[in-house]
């Protein structure tokens, strides 16, 4: 019974990117992907890029061969996402997020006993591959905002999984926050080299603030100057 329910599951998710998501991303939008190559094509690995719009996960998401995409796996507020019922079905069985509780992430800067990364660390040790945004919400479009540690708590619980730097430009145009209607905006996105493993939090972070700012220019996007 298990493995028919996990295979329904699957099948949905796919069929959704199959016929909603790509032609959205394809058609309606447009992408200019560079390095699509240095993706990681198994797990453990962890996506990091800037957080724009909601559109983000399902365009990081359809790099993906459609094969892979039930192992692609997003980690977003559970606050956010499991506030409705409808959007909750979406998130969790469409697009498969992994929810993450920013409440139990404060007590655990307090002290406290909680644990909300116990959840990813399992995918990752599952071998799936999950999709982060270090900047923890959606910021201003084409603003980069100040990164947040939780990327780094979890990079350091399971060291064997790259985490892989994508810029994404355009998207915040193309659906901004509080607008539901995505518009024509062609946009890009840059894949960088898998971070080298780092000693410490604080060193993870460092490379990873400086791939976003090296993937900028490479882009040459005069709003990121």
């Amino acid at each position: 019974m298990g493995s028919t329910r996990n295979w329904l599951a699957g099948a949905l998710k796919i069929a959704f990117f199959a016929l909603l998501v790509w032609p959205l991303v394809l058609i309606v939008i447009g992408l200019n992907v560079r390095n699509r190559k240095r993706l990681p094509d198994h797990g453990p690995a962890i996506v990091a890029a800037n957080h724009n719009s909601h559109l983000d996960t399902l365009v990081l998401m359809s790099l993906f061969p459609l094969g892979a995409v039930t192992k692609v796996r997003p980690v977003a507020a559970a606050d956010y996402f499991l506030k409705s019922k409808l959007l909750a079905f979406v998130s969790e069985r469409l697009i498969g997020i992994i929810p993450f509780d920013r409440d139990a992430a404060r007590t655990i800067r307090n002290g406290e006993n909680a644990d909300p990364f116990a959840e990813p660390v399992a995918a990752l040790q599952r071998g799936e591959i999950l999709v982060l945004f270090p900047e923890g919400t959606r910021g201003k479009p084409e603003e980069l905002a100040a990164f947040k540690s939780g990327i780094a708590r979890l990079a350091m619980r399971v060291p064997e999984a790259p985490v892989v730097p994508v810029f994404l430009h355009g998207l915040g145009k193309a659906l901004p926050k509080g607008s539901w209607l995505p518009v024509p905006f062609f946009c890009d996105v840059l894949i960088g080299e898998p971070l080298p493993p780092a000693a410490s939090r604080t060193e993870l972070m460092t490379r990873l603030r400086t791939a976003f700012s090296s993937l900028a220019s490479e882009g040459r996007f005069p709003e990121w100057d």
